[in-house]
C-alpha cells in the first residue's frame, strides 16, 4: 500500500470524529444530552467507527485515486425535539460540523508553516506531509458537507430555513440522500468540489 496512505489516517481520522463529536457537544450546550447518555461525546476513534463510511469507502477511493477522498463516521444520535428551539437550533448542530473542519483546516495549516521553520530534520517531511492532508481532508469535509442534500449538513441547514411545509417535502428525500451521494461520487460529479473550493482555500491557507 501506498505509504502515503498512512500520512492520512490521523487528519482522516480527526476531520471525520471532530466532525461528528462536534454535532453532539453543540447539541448538549443547546439541550439535548442524547449524544452525552450514548457514550458519543469522545475523541475515541473506535466508538465512531462506520463499516462503509469511516474504512470501505475511503479504502476504495484512494484504490480509484479519487481527487477527493470522503467518508463518514456513525452519525452522533441527536434528539432534535430535545433542542430548545427545534428548527432554529438544527441549524446550528448542524453547522457545527462543517465549522469545526474549517477551524481544523486552519489549525494544520499554522502548523505547517511552523514546520517549515523548525529544523525537524527526517521527520519534517512526514509532518508537513501530514499538515497538507489535514488542510486538505477538512476543507472536503466541510465543503463536501455543505452540499444541500438530506442527511449532510448542507440539506439539514437548508431544511431549517425553509417553511414547514416545504421543509417537510424536502425530509422525504433523507432515506435516499446517501444513495444519491455515493452515486454522485463515483460520476465523478464532485470533482467541481476540489477544483472550484477545496483547491483555492488551500493555496490560501497555505499561500
Amino acid at each position: 500500500m501506498n505509504p502515503q496512505f498512512f500520512l492520512m489516517v490521523i487528519p482522516l481520522l480527526l476531520a471525520i470524529v471532530v466532525h461528528e463529536v462536534s454535532h453532539g457537544y453543540i447539541a448538549e450546550k443547546l439541550g439535548d444530552n442524547t449524544a452525552r447518555f450514548a457514550g458519543r461525546l469522545t475523541l475515541n476513534p473506535i466508538v465512531h467507527i462506520d463499516l462503509l463510511g469511516t474504512i470501505i469507502l475511503p479504502i476504495l477511493l484512494i484504490i480509484a485515486h479519487s481527487p477527493i477522498l470522503f467518508g463518514w463516521a456513525k452519525p452522533v444520535p441527536v434528539n432534535f425535539f430535545n433542542l430548545r428551539n427545534p428548527k432554529r437550533d438544527s441549524a446550528y448542530v448542524a453547522a457545527a460540523g462543517p465549522l469545526s473542519n474549517f477551524i481544523m483546516a486552519i489549525g494544520f495549516a499554522i502548523l505547517y508553516h511552523i514546520f517549515l521553520f523548525i529544523p525537524l530534520g527526517y521527520f519534517s517531511s512526514p509532518l508537513l506531509t501530514t499538515c497538507l492532508y489535514g488542510v486538505e481532508l477538512n476543507l472536503i469535509f466541510a465543503f463536501f458537507n455543505l452540499i444541500p442534500i438530506l442527511p449532510l449538513d448542507g440539506g439539514r441547514i437548508l431544511a431549517a430555513f425553509l417553511p414547514n411545509r416545504w421543509a417537510y417535502s424536502f425530509s422525504k428525500i433523507e432515506p435516499y440522500g446517501m444513495y444519491i451521494v455515493i452515486a454522485l461520487i463515483f460520476l465523478g460529479a464532485f470533482n467541481t468540489i476540489y477544483y472550484l473550493f477545496v483547491l483555492p482555500f488551500s493555496k490560501i491557507l497555505l499561500f
